[in-house]
């Protein structure tokens, strides 16, 4: 039996970095989402839709962003991030990933793979997630909290805008790194936070 955890954005983070001019890192993040979390405490081997063939074929994970919410301190690149050069956010709103599948790697050690979409071309990811903990807030909600890592190729996904370097190089590197924080709320239990 699954039990729906609620992704808690004001204790989470959705944080990116990527090569710049070829020798030194951006970094950012998004600042606006939502997500909820369908787990089977006793097995989260068994969150996955592939493991519960009788349930409906619902993301045991699912995760909306807006496009628009892009941040990495700079106002000017955030604008050139959110143009059709990048992330086309007028027309490509959100960005999506849903899970479809999750393996135990050890104690609290999980890979998470999924699609993600983003400006509507979706690849398979995989994510390398750890529970980090769980216990009960002061007003009596209950929360879990874990953390995932990936890298992949923004190329893959449309987002191949760039410029050359006099010295050699690109401006914008390919691999994004990405780095995600999570607090979720068990639905059930949730009261004002």
């Amino acid at each position: 039996m699954t039990t729906r955890w609620n992704i808690d954005a004001t204790h989470s983070g959705i944080n990116f970095s990527i090569r710049h001019m070829v020798f030194s890192k951006v970094r950012g993040r998004f600042t606006s989402y939502t997500g909820a979390i369908d787990l089977d405490e006793g097995d989260l081997g068994r969150s996955a839709p592939e493991a519960q063939p009788e349930a409906q074929p619902e993301a045991q994970i699912e995760v909306q962003i807006e496009a628009s919410s892009i941040d990495t301190g700079t106002a000017q690149r955030d604008t050139h991030l959110k143009s059709a050069d990048f992330f086309d956010a007028e027309k490509f709103p959100h960005l999506g990933f849903r899970s479809t599948r999750i393996e135990a790697e050890g104690k609290d050690r999980y890979r998470v793979t999924g699609q993600l979409t983003i400006r509507d071309v979706s690849r398979e990811i995989t994510l390398e997630a750890e529970t980090t903990g769980k216990g009960t807030d002061p007003w009596g909600n209950q929360r879990l909290g874990f953390t995932a890592r990936t890298s992949l190729d923004r190329k893959d996904f449309g987002l191949t805008w760039n410029q050359a370097l006099e010295t050699g190089g690109l401006l914008v590197g390919d691999r994004v790194d990405i780095e995600i924080d999570v607090q979720a709320v068990k639905a059930a239990s949730a009261k004002a936070a």
